[in-house]
Formats: structure tokens, sequence, C-alpha cells
């Protein structure tokens, strides 16, 4: 696993409204407490970007295929009508991608998902199974580990 030697830390917001699930090379792979959606976030540890532009070539190349396994698990692991895929920044700035899977019965569709009212937290059950579900379709992928990574073996 190519470990990231910045300094990097995790916006407050995206710790109190996240679930973490584990790591890729690039991204810390999160949960996003919200049990309306199968809603995953990648969060580049890359300290102080706010944009993708601003990572470097191999970085922006690492950013695409991590999103893609998350998109692609997503799409064929969980119900999905359209996933939305987006970096916004508006209210947290750290560089984070989202992975919505979005479904024609959802609260909200068509419209987007920002703004539609209280989300529903997870039950602990609920969590803990998700969480796990993901765990094990990402531990296929090179270089995910679930522990943080300074806990991974090296490959």
């Amino acid at each position: 696993m190519q470990h990231i030697a910045e300094p990097f830390e995790l916006a407050p917001q995206l710790q109190q409204d996240c679930f973490v699930v584990g790591y890729l090379p690039l991204c810390q792979v999160l949960l996003l407490n919200d049990a309306n959606f199968t809603w995953v976030v990648l969060v580049p540890r890359i300290a102080g970007a706010t944009e993708i532009f601003q990572l470097s070539d191999s970085h922006q190349s690492m950013l695409l295929q991590e999103s893609s396994v998350i998109a692609r698990m997503i799409a064929e692991h969980f119900p999905c009508d359209k996933l939305n895929i987006a970096a916004l920044g508006n209210i947290v700035s750290q560089l984070h991608i989202h992975h919505i899977a979005r479904r024609r019965d959802d609260l909200c569709w068509p419209g987007v998902v920002w703004g539609y009212g209280q989300g529903r937290a997870y039950q602990t059950h609920e969590k803990n199974t998700l969480l796990q579900t993901l765990q094990n379709l990402l531990s296929h992928s090179p270089g995910f580990c679930s522990a943080p990574v300074d806990s991974c073996a090296d490959e």
C-alpha cells in the first residue's frame, strides 16, 4: 500500500457526519450517516487539498480509479437507478467525493439530496452490518485496508 506522506486530518464535519469504512491507497473511505441513501464519500489523504486539480497527476489518476471502484461497487451491490458522483465542497472545503445511490422512489427524486430535510441516522445494527458489507466488498480492491492506515501492512 502506498502511504501518503503529507500530514492529513479529516475535516471535523466529515468526522461528525460519517463512519470510517477503511482506506484505499489514496483515499479514506467513509459512509455518510444517512440511511435514506447508500452514500459513500472518498477523501484523498492530501493535506490542504480542496480541488481535484490541486492533486498531482498520479494522485488524480488514483482518485479516478478509486472513485470508479466505489461507483462500481455501489452500482453492482445496492439498489440504484442512478449514481450521483460529486465534489462540491461548499460547506466542507476539504476535497471529498460523494457517491450516492439514487432511486426513483427515494425521498427527493429527482431533486438533489442536499437540503431535503433531516437525514435518518443509521441504527447501530444497521450501520455495523452495512460497514461490514462495504469492507467485505472492498477487501478485493488492491490496497484496501479496514484498519487505520498505519496498521496496514505494506504490499
